[in-house]
């Protein structure tokens, strides 16, 4: 057996070492990023539920009352152990009586930034005269 048959020589082990110090960092950024997209995608999919569950709970307020509230209605949630802050704004439309309202939710109360956004439009019942 020769000398060249034994082993690796020094040169390529240090290469080796070289290509695993380049694409471990780059693997380790990945990862983390990774992590960090899905703990996103979980607060938006939560923001979500809160927005929805206070739209539902408007449009429960809108037919008790028969009118849409007016202005900004600020407020807290909690949902799986977690605050969550919510705005609910009521815009006029071109068509009277016609009224588009916002849900926003946050995980700060300065509202910033907007995790979610959920928008619908609301039409008062009419009175059952009957």
């Amino acid at each position: 057996m020769s000398y060249r048959e034994r082993g690796f020589t020094l040169i390529e082990v240090m290469v080796a070492l070289a290509v695993v110090a380049v694409a471990l960092p780059a693997l380790l950024f990945i990862l983390v990023q990774q992590v960090d997209g899905t703990a996103y995608l979980r607060d938006k999919t939560l923001a979500s539920w809160v927005a929805s569950n206070k739209f539902n709970e408007f449009e429960l307020i809108v037919m008790q009352s028969g009118e849409v509230p007016k202005g900004e209605q600020r407020g807290e949630a909690e949902l799986l152990g977690r605050d969550w802050f919510w705005r609910i704004e009521r815009e006029d439309t071109a068509l009277e009586g016609f009224y588009r309202v916002t849900i926003d939710v946050a995980v700060d109360e300065s509202m910033e930034p907007t995790l979610y956004s959920l928008s619908g439009f609301f039409v008062p019942p009419v009175p059952d005269n009957g």
